[in-house]
C-alpha cells in the first residue's frame, strides 16, 4: 500500500446526505460531525492527500442533500475544521420522486432482488435526472482544475456523466454501496432508463463495488448496454477507459476491537448478563427492511427451539430492529410480521421465568451496541441480501476475547471475505436452527480459531486500507495510462515477431486497418499506418483479407507489397500478380437476393444496396430509425430461410448485411495461404463477424486479435481500431531495430 502523498489539490465527496447534523447554538450554527465508517474514511483519505500549497491541510469539501431546515442557516457557518458542507435544495416534489420514488421504491428493491415492490414510474426517472441535475449544478460552482471527486452510491448513478459532459477532463470516482445485481434484473428497467444509468456511472476514471461478484455483474451489463470493449478490468470507450474493480468496504478495527473494554460497556454488558440469567445470548441487529430476513431468522429460531427441548431456558434471542421508514406500507406490515412471529414464539415456548425472545424497535447506542456485541454467544447475521454489512464485521473486532460464533447469511458481501463464518442460507430454516446449535456446542478452541482468522483479516483489511486503495488506484490510473487497451502480452508478442523467420499477417480492411465511417467510399488507413505496412510487407507474407472489391482494395494499397484478398474470399491476388478468381459459383442467387433487400431500402431512408461481383450488400449505416438493428435481424433471418440455387452464408457485419456464397470465406483462405509455407508466427487482427472464420481456422499457436467488444473466437483482444495502428507501428519499429 502506497503512503506517498496523492497527486490531487483538494478532495470532493459527493453523497445523498451529509456528514453532520447541524445544531443551533447562542453563537448561530455549529456542525456536529457524524462518527460514522465513511467520514473515517474520508479523513484519512484527506490527510494522506497532503497539504494545500500554503501548508494548511485542505478542508474536505462535502456536498449532500440538504433540508428545509438548512436554508435558514448562512451558508459560511457551514464548515467546521475539517469540512465544507455544500447543501442541495431542490424542489419537495422533485425531492419525493427522486428519493422516495426512484431511488427507494425502483433501485433499492429491484438491486436487492426484491423486483416485486419495485415500482416502475415515469415521473420518478424524470425526478431523478432533475435531482442529479440539481447536483451537478451545485458541484460545477466550486469544482476546480486537480480536483478528485468521488460519488457515492445508487441515488446519484447519472451524476458521473453529467459531470464528465460538464469537465471533461476532472477526475471522477464512483462506489456502489448496495448490490449490483445480474443483467436479467438490470433488463427489468425500461430500455431508456437502464442505457442511462450504466453510461451515467462510466462517467467515472474509476468505479468501486464491494465484491468481485457486483463487477462482473456490472461488467456483463455493460456489455449488454453499451457494447463497448472490456480488457480485463477497464472498460473502453472512445477517449478514455474505465477501470472497474472492487473495493470491499470495511471498518474502523481499532475503534471497535478497543471499547469492548471500556467501563460502560463493562457495566451494560454485566447489567443485560444479570437480567437474562446469564443464559446464552443470541444477538442480531438490523434496520427494518424486507432485505434483512428477519423473519426468516425467527421462523430458524423457532425450529431449533422445537428440535432442542433441551436449550429451552438456558438460551435467550435478543432481536433488536432499529425503525425505519416505518411510515410506508411495505414497512408497516413488515414489522408487524415480525412482532407477530415474536409474540407467537415467546407464547409457545415462554414460561414465567423465561422469555424466548427479546424483541426492540429502537436505536441503540454505541455503548449498548458494544455491550451486546462482547456480551452475546451468537451474532445472528442472516440478511436476504445485503451489499456488504458492516454489523458481522464490528462483532468480530469487538471479540478481543476470541469467543463468540458468527452465523452469516451467505447472500451478504461479507461472506465473500469472512470465510470463518458459519455460512447459512437465509431462506433455510433447518439451515439456521442447525447453525444455532452447531455455535451453542462449539467449543472454546474452535471459536478462538475462526474470531482469530477472521479478526486478522479485518486488522489488514479496515476502512482506512479501503479508502487508501482507492486513492491510489486513482494515482495509478493517471500515472500509467496505456498507449494501447489490450489484454495482448505486447512485449513477449513483439519479441516472437522480431525472432520469427517465416511471418504471416492476416489483417482485415474495415474498422481494423481503417476507422469505419459513414460514407464506405471514404474509408482509408493513415499515412502513418501506411508506412508501417510497407515496413512489414517487406519482410512479412502480408494479407488484406476483406470484403471489399478488388479495385478498391487495389487502389487503397497500391506500391504496398501485399496480398489481397477481396469479397470475404472470393479473390486472390499475390504481390506484382494479377487477380485469381475462387469463387466459380452462378450468380443466378443475386435477383432473388435483391429483390428482398430492395423492400428495405424502400422502407428504411439512407440505406442502399451494394453489388460486387460475388456479393450483394445492404448498408444502413445512415439510417436514424430506433429499432433499425432489429430490422437488419428481421432482413438476414429473412435471406437465410429463401430457397436460392445455391448454399449461401448470411453476414451480420457492422451496420451491413451482406450476401454471398458459401464455398468461400475469410477462414478457407487464410487457411490455404497458411498450409502453403512452413510460418513460424502468425497473426490474425479483425474486428467482424467475418474474421471470425479466419480465428477458427488457424492454428491454436497464431495470435488471434478481435478488435472491439463482442463475444469471439480469438485469444485476444485490441480495444479500438487505433490500438491496431499502434501495435502495427510498434512492429514496425521492431524491424527496424532488428
Amino acid at each position: 500500500m502506497k503512503n506517498s502523498k496523492s497527486s490531487f489539490k483538494r478532495l470532493l465527496i459527493v453523497s445523498y446526505r451529509l456528514p453532520f447534523t447541524v445544531k443551533q447554538t447562542e453563537q448561530g450554527a455549529e456542525l456536529i460531525q457524524n462518527s460514522g465508517g465513511l467520514v473515517s474514511a474520508v479523513l484519512s483519505m484527506a490527510e494522506r492527500m497532503g497539504q494545500s500549497q500554503e501548508g494548511m491541510a485542505s478542508k474536505i469539501h462535502w456536498l449532500g442533500h440538504g433540508d428545509a431546515s438548512l436554508q435558514q442557516i448562512d451558508p459560511a457557518t457551514l464548515e467546521n475544521d475539517t469540512f465544507v458542507a455544500h447543501p442541495v435544495f431542490m424542489d419537495e416534489v422533485v425531492h419525493k420522486g427522486f428519493y422516495e420514488g426512484f431511488s427507494n421504491d425502483l433501485i433499492w428493491p429491484l438491486f436487492h432482488y426484491f423486483p416485486s415492490y419495485a415500482s416502475f414510474r415515469e415521473s420518478d426517472f424524470d425526478h431523478y435526472q432533475q435531482a442529479n441535475t440539481r447536483f451537478l449544478e451545485e458541484l460545477t460552482a466550486f469544482v476546480e482544475p486537480g480536483d478528485l471527486v468521488w460519488i457515492h452510491d445508487f441515488q446519484l448513478m447519472l451524476l458521473p456523466d453529467m459531470l464528465r459532459q460538464a469537465m471533461p477532463n476532472i477526475t471522477i470516482g464512483y462506489f456502489f454501496h448496495i448490490p449490483f445485481p445480474s443483467y436479467e434484473i438490470i433488463k427489468l428497467l425500461p430500455r431508456t432508463w437502464r442505457q442511462a444509468l450504466v453510461r451515467g456511472i462510466l462517467g467515472a476514471d474509476i468505479v468501486g463495488f464491494h465484491t468481485v461478484d457486483y463487477v462482473q455483474y456490472f461488467m456483463q451489463s455493460v456489455s449488454e448496454v453499451t457494447n463497448l470493449p472490456i480488457i480485463g478490468q477497464r472498460i473502453v470507450l472512445p477517449d478514455r477507459s474505465v477501470v472497474v474493480r472492487d473495493f470491499p468496504i470495511s471498518i474502523d478495527f481499532n475503534k471497535f476491537n478497543l471499547t469492548g473494554q471500556e467501563t460502560d460497556v463493562v457495566e451494560t454488558r454485566q447489567h443485560y448478563q444479570n437480567l437474562l440469567r446469564n443464559n446464552k445470548i443470541i444477538f442480531s441487529v438490523d434496520r427494518l427492511d424486507y432485505t434483512k430476513g428477519i423473519t426468516y431468522r425467527l421462523q430458524g429460531y423457532e425450529r431449533f427451539l422445537l428440535q432442542n427441548p433441551d436449550w429451552h431456558d438456558k438460551v435467550t434471542f435478543v432481536i433488536t430492529v432499529v425503525p425505519s421508514r416505518d411510515k410506508i406500507g411495505h414497512y408497516q406490515e413488515i414489522k408487524r410480521e415480525i412482532e407477530e412471529t415474536v409474540g407467537r414464539i415467546n407464547g409457545l415456548f415462554g414460561t414465567i421465568g423465561w422469555r424466548p425472545i427479546v424483541y426492540s424497535y429502537t436505536s441503540l447506542t454505541f455503548t449498548e451496541l458494544m455491550a451486546l456485541y462482547t456480551g452475546c454467544d451468537i451474532a445472528l447475521i442472516t440478511p436476504i441480501r445485503d451489499g456488504m454489512n458492516l454489523v458481522c464485521k464490528e462483532f468480530v473486532a469487538s471479540r478481543q476475547d476470541l469467543h463468540g460464533v458468527l452465523i452469516l447469511s451467505e447472500l451478504a458481501g461479507a461472506a465473500q471475505e469472512l470465510k470463518e463464518a458459519v455460512i447459512i442460507n437465509p431462506t433455510d430454516t433447518q439451515e439456521v436452527a442447525d447453525a444455532i446449535k452447531q455455535g451453542l456446542n462449539m467449543s472454546p478452541q474452535e471459536q478462538e480459531r475462526r474470531l482469530l482468522s477472521m479478526r486478522t483479516h479485518l486488522q489488514n483489511h479496515n476502512v482506512f486500507r479501503w479508502s487508501s486503495e482507492f486513492l491510489t488506484a486513482f494515482d495509478d490510473v493517471l500515472s500509467n495510462q496505456p498507449d494501447m487497451e489490450t489484454d495482448l502480452p505486447v512485449q513477449p508478442f513483439i519479441h516472437a515477431f522480431g525472432e520469427a523467420r517465416q511471418r504471416l499477417l492476416l489483417f482485415d480492411f474495415d474498422g481494423t486497418l481503417a476507422p469505419i465511417v459513414n460514407d464506405p467510399a471514404e474509408a482509408r488507413p493513415s499515412e502513418t499506418l501506411k508506412k508501417a505496412l510497407y515496413q512489414l510487407a517487406e519482410n512479412s507474407d502480408l494479407v488484406v483479407i476483406s470484403g471489399r472489391n478488388r479495385s478498391f482494395l487495389e487502389k487503397i494499397f497500391d506500391g504496398i507489397p501485399v496480398y489481397l484478398v477481396a469479397e470475404h474470399g472470393a479473390f486472390l491476388k499475390k504481390p506484382d500478380q494479377d487477380w485469381e478468381r475462387l469463387d466459380l459459383s452462378a450468380g443466378d442467387w443475386v435477383e432473388p437476393a435483391r429483390s428482398v433487400m430492395n423492400q428495405y431500402v424502400e422502407r428504411f431512408e439512407g440505406s442502399f444496396i451494394e453489388e460486387k461481383e460475388t456479393a450483394i450488400v445492404w448498408h444502413y449505416r445512415k439510417v436514424e430509425a430506433d429499432d433499425i438493428e432489429t430490422q437488419a435481424v428481421e432482413l438476414a433471418t429473412q435471406l437465410r430461410g429463401g430457397a436460392f440455387s445455391i448454399p449461401l452464408t448470411v453476414i451480420q457485419g457492422s451496420k451491413v448485411i451482406e450476401v454471398k456464397p458459401a464455398q468461400h470465406s475469410k477462414g478457407t483462405v487464410a487457411l490455404n495461404i497458411f498450409e502453403q509455407t512452413p510460418y513460424d508466427f502468425i497473426v490474425s487482427i479483425g474486428d467482424d463477424t467475418t474474421d471470425e472464420d479466419m480465428f477458427r481456422q488457424l492454428p491454436n499457436w497464431a495470435y488471434t486479435v478481435k478488435v472491439g467488444a463482442g463475444v469471439s473466437n480469438a485469444r485476444y483482444r485490441l480495444a479500438r481500431q487505433q490500438d491496431v495502428e499502434t501495435l502495427l507501428q510498434r512492429m514496425s519499429e521492431a524491424l527496424i531495430e532488428v
